[in-house]
């Protein structure tokens, strides 16, 4: 517990542990779409980013799924939040993510793929810090330790990090990403703080989650559409 508090006390490098991940995802996929098909290539890079990061922030998705459609009392969605069995709706919120993952890496051009996981990744752990910045904590937990240790210094130091990465990887693009996934997190804040009455460390992984697809669904939709695509994508290099 003393290593996650320090680390949350320095929760504005998250960016950086984001552009690690994202860097190792290029190279998967920069190998894999030189030997398999898009739809295989995209499916093995989703195996890919869950054996490095885990399923932690997955199930913290399907518990957070479960609470919000828990049609009841606040009481009563926490406890669906907090039941150790997974229900339907976290099933599907976990399935329509993945699916939305598959759809987007296989949407994404073989050229832009490398560099749209890395920008999605840096934007994901942005998003965690965004949540958690703007975010009450509901109870006490590892979910706490970081809302309660994350300023909103903390969110804009992390921002220009994230900024300055995404911005140089991939121009205007990239900025673009960054600014829809951090509108996702902060309505990640309003659904979690309307259902729960405040978040909780599901929401701050379900956010890592659902950030990182709309990261790579907004990167596939910008550069998918030819004119778009040349306008917005380009590097200093």
């Amino acid at each position: 517990m003393e290593g996650i508090e320090a680390l949350m006390r320095h929760i504005y490098v998250f960016p950086l542990v984001g552009a690690a991940l994202g860097l190792i995802y290029a190279a998967f996929a920069l190998a894999l779409t030189e030997i398999t098909p898009p739809g295989i290539a995209a499916a093995l890079i989703i195996v890919v980013i869950y054996k490095l990061c885990g399923i932690n922030h997955v199930d913290g998705l399907a518990d957070f799924g479960d609470g919000v459609s828990a049609h009841t009392t606040v009481e009563k969605k926490i406890s669906a939040m907090k039941d150790i069995y997974i229900g339907t709706g976290g099933v599907v919120f976990v399935v329509v993510v993945i699916l939305a993952l598959y759809a987007s890496l296989t949407a994404i051009p073989r050229e832009v793929l490398p560099i749209a996981l890395v920008v999605a990744e840096v934007t994901a752990k942005q998003s965690m810090i965004a949540f958690a910045a703007f975010s009450e904590p509901l109870h006490k937990g590892f979910g706490s330790i970081a809302i309660e240790s994350t300023s909103r210094s903390d969110f804009f130091a992390g921002l220009i990090i994230a900024a300055l990465i995404c911005g140089a990887l991939a121009g205007p693009l990239g900025i673009a990403v960054l600014l829809a996934a951090q509108v996702t997190a902060l309505y990640m804040t309003i659904v979690s703080r309307r259902n729960f009455g405040g978040a909780t460390g599901d929401g701050f992984g379900a956010t890592n989650e659902v950030a990182r697809c709309f990261a790579l669904v907004s990167a596939a939709i910008l550069t998918t559409d030819g004119l778009v695509g040349e306008v917005l994508f380009w590097t200093p290099w």
